[in-house]
């Protein structure tokens, strides 16, 4: 690992890679289940536990990604094969997702749990290593936030080309309406499995370059599948040694879940709650990427100023008292009504989309604190790890991460599948206004996508603030693992 100045070229595409998991991340995130159950016809129980259960089984193969690349040896090293590997039958089994082959509820359920594992088993694939490339680039404290902050605004770039295909390309080609129609779907997802085999093919040929300057095995051997699954267990259980590690890994378990509950909730919340349609929804989703890009700029100058724990504190905070505030001003009649316009040098604008817009941004903004301090932070947990163990094993701490990402996010897609289960939502493509929901249902919604999901987020601050690496002793914990490696 050198501490040596990183070409802008290499940062670019670096974070460029991430853009293609924003891309598939709003597909299966904010798309698959609305898709499946508002336009397909499957049950909103069925198809969450087809997607939960897909996510929770495949989650361990973030594990098995991770020691594997950890244990690698070519002349590629130990991360790039698996992100070359990864990128053709990722976009494949992606677009399959959006083209199912069968009609009846049985089969639906068991192409979307198929396809949703093996998809994520291929994003698993490219995802781990290149979360571990970063922590292995630079040991410089500000390369490396700035890898971090490089990967969440490509993240947002590729997460807002998605919803701008579909809502200003396909689904205004149907008509108003457009997102409750399959034919706006399957192209859509054509034009974006292709987009993400692009991005995450420039990633890993763009830091090609850096590859004989990364950490090598000190004791080099083969990898064979039994010793793959023997390095799994001994490397979770090694990794979860670390307290600080501990803890942020459990705080971020509660803020998947959360994660997992809104994304999967938000087009109902915008169709039915909220009532937006196909013309004006696009600028309240992209407020918070727009927040969140700005934000993440933003972060290595705050966690400069203020600190990276507290950001994330900071961030964590934001975010649950954000989410809360709109539905709550609604339930509580505080409010403006979703018909309501301003009207402002002569133009009328609709009231509701104009204030989801700035509440977005400030939530996006402060949220990309959240995001880019635990990026960094969980790469400084590695070099302590080094520093007290004498091994380096990105891999397997940010394959423990990205376990808890899929494993508790596909728990909240679960938990949002059963929630509507309980208050009654009704299925169908018929389905298109509030007008077509009962009110106590859409009162239930908001309760459920609101209060009751945010204050989890309170939860979750609690285990950060037991983080306990400071700067000062991560920059004397660079020093020496520096000497070491010098007489090596």
């Amino acid at each position: 690992m050198q501490a040596r100045k990183i070409d802008f070229s290499v940062k670019f595409a670096y974070g460029i890679g991430q853009a293609g998991e924003g891309m598939f991340g709003i597909g299966l995130s904010f798309f698959l289940l609305f898709y499946y159950s508002q336009i397909l016809g499957l049950s909103p129980g069925l198809a969450a536990s087809a997607i939960g259960i897909a996510v929770i089984v495949d989650a361990a193969s973030d594990v098995l990604a991770g020691s594997v690349s950890d244990h690698w040896q070519s002349k590629l090293g130990r991360r790039h094969p698996f992100m070359y590997a990864s990128f053709l039958p990722l976009s494949i089994t992606f677009f399959l997702l959006f083209f199912p082959f069968v009609e009846s509820e049985t089969g639906l359920f068991l192409w979307l749990a198929v396809f949703t594992n093996v998809a994520r088993t291929m994003m698993s694939l490219y995802h781990v290593p290149h979360i571990a490339l970063g922590a292995e680039i630079t040991t410089d404290i500000n390369d490396r936030s700035a890898l971090v902050a490089y990967r969440q605004f490509f993240s947002q770039i590729g997460s807002l080309v998605a919803l701008v295909l579909f809502f200003l390309v396909f689904s205004p080609l149907l008509g108003e309406g457009g997102r409750f129609t399959p034919e706006a779907y399957e192209p859509w997802a054509l034009c974006v499995a292709c987009l993400m085999a692009i991005t995450i093919f420039w990633s890993a040929w763009g830091t090609r370059s850096v590859i004989p300057y990364l950490p090598k095995l000190t004791s080099p051997a083969k990898t064979s599948l039994l010793s793959a699954f023997l390095h799994l267990f001994i490397d979770f259980k090694e990794v979860a040694r670390n307290r600080n590690f501990r803890f942020l890994f459990t705080g971020v378990l509660i803020v998947y879940v959360m994660v997992g509950v809104t994304w999967t909730l938000d087009l109902y919340m915008i169709s039915y709650f909220w009532e937006l349609d196909d013309s004006i929804v696009l600028p309240v989703l992209i407020a918070f990427a727009v927040g969140n890009a700005a934000g993440t700029f933003a972060s290595v100058r705050l966690f400069g100023i203020f600190g990276k724990k507290a950001c994330l504190i900071a961030g964590a905070l934001a975010w649950a008292f954000f989410q809360t505030l709109p539905v709550v001003l609604r339930l509580l009649g505080w409010f403006p009504e979703n018909n309501d316009i301003l009207t402002f040098a002569s133009t009328e604008t609709n009231l509701v989309m104009i204030l989801l817009i700035l509440i977005k941004l400030f939530q996006g903004f402060v949220t990309a604190q959240a995001n880019v301090g635990y990026g960094s932070m969980i790469a400084d947990v590695c070099d302590e790890h080094e520093y007290l163990t004498g091994r380096r094993q990105e891999g397997a701490f940010f394959a423990a991460v990205s376990f808890s990402a899929k494993a508790t996010s596909g728990f909240g897609t679960v938990i949002a599948g059963l929630g509507l289960e309980l208050i009654k939502w009704p299925t169908g493509s018929n389905i298109r206004t509030a007008a077509d929901v009962p009110p106590e249902t859409i009162i239930d919604l908001g309760l459920f996508y609101g209060p009751f999901i945010a204050a989890l987020g309170f939860i979750s601050v609690w285990f950060y603030t037991q983080y306990r690496l400071t700067p000062s002793q991560h920059a004397e914990m660079l020093v020496e693992l520096q000497k070491r490696g010098t007489a090596s």
